[in-house]
């Protein structure tokens, strides 16, 4: 896994850049979830890089899933994807509803999922 540990105004979040095989399984976001315990904290950054392709195909469920389980082990979470992700109409949706959350949301530009990350 490329990641750094950022640390902003004494909050610590693990910045996931990308993976030599991206995230595609349960099991690959719970190696996740114990990098974020590893480094002692609850708060995740995750690329676009890092995600499977499958994530923004929503019949695959695994986007779901993925949330699911972070929102199960209290990991809050910040995707940082680009404006042609949302190309897909469901896909738009499930950002639309999941960025009125307080568990997971997603942003296009760094700063952005940065600041609602660490405020």
């Amino acid at each position: 896994m490329n990641y750094q540990i950022r640390i902003i105004h004494e909050k610590k979040y693990v910045e996931l850049i990308s993976t030599t095989v991206p995230i595609s399984t349960e099991n690959d976001v719970l190696d996740v979830i114990a990098l974020c315990w590893e480094h002692e904290t609850n708060l995740l950054m995750i690329h676009y890089n890092a995600l499977a392709d499958e994530f923004f195909d929503l019949k695959t469920k695994l986007a779901g899933n993925i949330i699911q389980k972070l929102i199960n082990y209290g990991i809050k979470t910040v995707n940082v994807i680009p404006k042609f992700a949302l190309d897909n109409d469901r896909f738009r949706e499930m950002v639309f509803e999941t960025n009125k959350s307080n568990h997971l949301r997603m942003y296009e530009s760094i700063e952005d999922a940065e600041k609602w990350l660490i405020y």
